[in-house]
């Protein structure tokens, strides 16, 4: 009923994410076909080609598409964060299936109706076109079947970059621990699936009992490849000013995204549109660093050491003065913080702490040869994260800490999986799940103001932008910030609706 009732309560939104995922699926299968097919004839007719590129069809279905995905994020042209790169990483995973059953359907007919062709006195072409591709039909059918299948749950995966589509609602899920969230994208992905899978099934059968032209289907598909990609081109090339506002994949980068696009929308005539829940660090940084965003929450203490690469400092105005250096050299500009520090959080469960005695990360320490750890997968990579922490405090576990998504974290400590975690300060599950907090009385971590980032080209052509978001600077604080992620975490209420109340408060 919780998942009725979200697809009620969001349903233009549900609607507007359907057509997009339809859209990605539809392109990315259309160009694959144009694409796989004639480079399956080739490789039919030419034994020596045939191998070497179904191999490396291979290799490529074997990287996982997230990282697909990141890896694209740098490459210019090709890459970045939207449609664009989705599309690529897309048509590249329907090329295995198509090329290989078209081999196979080419390869499945007998040489002597091949020869008997010839005899006839048929051309090359019209072998092609009258004999072989007519009977290779169900073959070739049936890896488009399964490319576009692939494409749906692929397409899904694509929302981390900032493509849409109904994977949105699984990464809002996730980042909420909201079950209902997830369930109102993955039931339509699974439903549009099966939906796909059975369409194209019965066009397979209505084309193999018919006779079908393969040059005027060939032409169709031409026709409909290039209306969509032109469709694509305008689409995007339309010159109405507008905003992209991004965001990380956890609650309070969600609500910050959100505040930031609605006070945009209130204060200035420009068109906003909202990429969140792309990812971490490294993906909003690319995306804004390539244009693909325009602004977007980040923390000093991140930007310093994760995105710049320089050591810890402990103090917050040298922080955020080199931080803004830093960011200038590379074009982009530093505005005044919201007027909050979410530092990491090292948790513990409360029941623990006061029958330990635990109040610092130092406390804890003598404790952890016992315990278990957990931490988000950034935390375990960055140069501020586990490995300093554990040299710093001497902190040594059962097993090596696992790695798992930041949101799940807080309840997997509580409920006794893991006994130690490193969260957000401003997590609004910390006092609801009765978690405490550890003192870090040996100063490791860096000051994490929140502020935010933009394209300086961006506030020179827009001065509105740099006044609007000046206006949010000092308004939110860390028990402010902590009560909007509580209303998401565990009151599962909309973001856009808790930014919007925090607004109406200014």
């Amino acid at each position: 009923m919780d998942v009725l009732d979200y697809w009620w309560t969001h349903g233009g939104e549900l609607a507007s994410r359907l057509g997009r995922h339809v859209w990605l699926v539809g392109v990315s299968t259309l160009v694959a076909v144009a694409i796989g097919v004639p480079l399956g004839i080739t490789a039919s007719r030419r034994p020596r080609m045939s191998a070497p590129l179904v191999g490396f069809a291979n290799i490529v279905q074997t990287v996982p598409s997230l990282a697909m995905f990141g890896f694209l994020l740098p490459i210019p042209l090709i890459g970045g964060v939207g449609a664009r790169a989705a599309l690529v990483v897309l048509v590249v995973y329907g090329l295995l299936p198509i090329v290989r059953t078209t081999i196979a359907g080419m390869h499945g007919i007998a040489p002597a109706v091949r020869e008997a062709g010839i005899a006839m006195g048929m051309r090359p072409r019209e072998l092609l076109w009258q004999v072989e591709l007519p009977l290779a039909l169900p073959a070739i059918l049936a890896g488009i079947r399964v490319a576009a299948v692939v494409g749906v749950g692929s397409t899904t995966i694509a929302a981390a970059i900032g493509a849409g589509g109904l994977g949105e609602y699984i990464y809002r899920g996730l980042s909420m621990v909201n079950t209902s969230i997830i369930l109102a994208g993955a039931i339509p992905a699974a439903l549009l699936a099966l939906a796909v899978d059975a369409a194209l099934w019965l066009l397979e059968r209505r084309l193999t009992r018919r006779h079908l032209r393969p040059k005027r289907a060939a032409l169709w598909g031409a026709a409909v490849v290039l209306t969509c990609v032109v469709g694509a081109a305008v689409a995007a090339g339309r010159s109405t000013p507008r905003i992209v506002v991004g965001s990380k994949n956890f609650t309070e980068q969600i609500l910050l995204g959100e505040i930031l696009a609605q006070t945009l929308e209130r204060d200035t005539v420009l068109q906003v549109e909202r990429r969140l829940n792309l990812g971490g660090t490294l993906i909003c940084d690319r995306a804004l660093a390539t244009g693909d965003i325009d602004l977007y929450v980040e923390y000093t203490g991140t930007a310093l050491t994760a995105i710049f690469g320089e050591s810890p400092a402990a103090d917050a105005a040298a922080v955020r003065r080199r931080v803004g250096e830093l960011y200038a050299r590379t074009g982009r500009t530093l505005l005044p913080s919201l007027g909050f520090d979410n530092t990491f959080a090292i948790l513990v469960r409360g029941r623990e702490a006061r029958a330990r005695g635990l109040k610092t990360i130092e406390d804890a320490a003598r404790e952890t040869p016992q315990w278990k750890a957990a931490f988000g997968y950034e935390f375990l990579e960055r140069p501020d994260g586990f490995r300093g922490l554990a040299a710093v405090y001497g902190l040594r576990f059962a097993e090596p800490p696992s790695a798992m998504d930041l949101a799940l974290s807080y309840r997997a400590l509580a409920s006794g999986q893991v006994d130690l975690i490193a969260g957000d300060a401003t997590a609004g599950l910390i006092r609801s799940l009765d978690l405490v907090r550890l003192e870090d009385n040996r100063h490791y971590f860096p000051p994490y103001d929140a502020v935010p980032i933009a394209r300086t080209d961006l506030l020179y052509r827009y001065p509105q932008v740099r006044l609007a978001l000046e206006r949010l600077g000092g308004r939110i604080s860390a028990d402010v910030m902590q009560r909007l992620n509580h209303d998401v975490d565990v009151l599962r209420q909309d973001p856009a609706e808790v930014a919007k109340r925090f607004l109406e408060t200014l």
